[in-house]
């Protein structure tokens, strides 16, 4: 039998958070302590990892729709 949707969404959804916690983390990587090789090296590296994390973010948020969808289309934040 084929696993519920919403699980797989809600499965995929803490994976991403895995990814972005660990994502946050890179600008403590010790690379960050050695001279840039050019001028902006490290700021575009976080400034990166960043956007990265803002792709993240956003792909949890689609995965948290997926759920909404699949249920009854009504945001957990308007059933507060």
């Amino acid at each position: 039998m084929e696993p519920n949707i919403i699980d797989i969404a809600k499965l995929l959804r803490e994976d991403l958070l895995d990814i972005e916690k660990r994502i946050r983390n890179l600008d403590k990587h010790s690379v960050f302590k050695l001279k840039e090789a050019f001028v902006g090296q490290h700021g575009e590296m976080k400034a990166q990892a960043k956007l990265a994390v803002r792709h993240v973010e956003d792909a949890r948020m689609r995965l948290g729709k997926v759920c909404q969808y699949a249920d009854d289309g009504i945001s957990i934040l308007d059933k507060i």
